[in-house]
């Protein structure tokens, strides 16, 4: 009888325990409160299909998209008011307000046979303008990705006219041409794309840019090992890699007579999303950014460089060994932006 009872007490404490977690696990759920929305602008439409879906931000980010265009394809721009989470307008001003993220694709698009300083005496000026409506109008805190070309200057122009936006807070897309990078991997060594990390693009989205496979790594069935030890051909690794990735671009305006609208897109998804959800541990990947004067590349220009992710901040990787033939292509870059600066100067008077 004494058995039954304590039998009997034990299980009331139990049912007692279960229905008082599920009571707490009921109100904890009801009081989680939903994130707060992210403003984004973006200029051009192919990317935003990804942001609403969750790709950029992730699934349980709640956006509310400003959609940017010329006044020329303003009834086509309506057209793209599908919920009230979608604003679109070509007022600069009423696009940048309180946005906190800022993805900056539009402007005129490289074509076969046109002069990039023909682009930037176009696209310099419609930067200064975002740029004044971005320092005037968006959030304190706005994180900002130029794509359109030339993206490094273009991101610096809009530094210079942002001047409350933090520096850091300022990027170009130089993702493309990583992910380019690591695709030229995947297809030598005939690995997947996820046991590939750690290239770099240092410098310029640009035919001058320098795709850096030293520190790369695969996984393998043995664990890590670097690309160098995989492929020795070093006379592939410094001239038809180098080459395949620096004239991807071109290629594909060649092909096509426009440029790699989709990949783009993608690649400014990776970068983002990267940057505000965090790299995975012992990965790094390329952005650019306004250089502190790391691996010796002078200040004040938008440069390229491997950085790790974390808590919606990047860092540049620090440390990495330079040998002299990587020295020489980083430096020539460098110089290249200086030059590229002046002449996009030169293009505001």
């Amino acid at each position: 009888m004494e058995y039954l009872v304590l039998l009997q007490n034990g299980l009331v404490v139990l049912f007692t325990i279960a229905i008082s977690w599920k009571l707490i696990t009921y109100m904890w759920g009801s009081l989680k409160m939903e994130k707060e929305p992210m403003k984004v602008l973006v200029t051009g439409y192919a990317i935003a299909p990804m942001i609403g879906r969750g790709i950029m931000l992730g699934p349980d980010q709640p956006v509310i998209l400003h959609l940017l265009d010329i006044a020329p394809a303003a009834e086509a721009l309506m057209g793209t008011i599908l919920s009230p989470e979608v604003h679109a307008t070509i007022d600069v001003t009423e696009a940048c307000k309180d946005v906190n993220i800022a993805i900056m694709l539009g402007g005129f698009p490289l074509k076969e046979g046109t002069e990039r300083k023909d682009m930037m005496s176009k696209n310099v000026p419609i930067y200064k303008e975002q740029a004044s409506a971005l320092e005037e109008h968006a959030a304190s805190d706005c994180k900002v990705l130029v794509v359109a070309n030339p993206a490094n200057t273009n991101a610096l122009i809009l530094k210079e006219f942002a001047p409350s936006i933090p520096e850091k807070n300022i990027t170009c897309l130089t993702r493309l041409d990583h992910n380019r990078a690591l695709s030229q991997i995947v297809e030598r060594l005939k690995v997947y794309i996820t046991d590939v990390k750690n290239v770099i693009i240092w410098g310029n989205h640009s035919s001058t840019q320098y795709p850096d496979v030293n520190h790369a790594t695969v996984t393998t069935i043995n664990g890590e090992r670097p690309v160098k030890e995989l492929d020795t051909d070093d006379h592939w690794l410094k001239n038809e890699f180098i080459n395949t990735v620096q004239q991807r671009g071109v290629a594909i305006i060649k092909a096509r007579k426009a440029s790699s609208a989709l990949s783009a897109v993608c690649a400014a998804c990776d970068h983002m999303r990267d940057w505000v959800l965090g790299t995975p541990k012992g990965t790094w990947v390329s952005m650019g950014v306004y250089s502190d004067g790391s691996y010796g590349i002078p200040r004040d220009i938008i440069y390229s460089f491997p950085v790790k992710c974390e808590e919606g901040k990047w860092s540049i990787v620090k440390g990495l060994k330079i040998d002299e033939f990587s020295r020489a292509k980083m430096d020539a870059i460098a110089k290249d932006l200086i030059d590229e600066k002046e002449v996009a100067h030169s293009c505001l008077n």
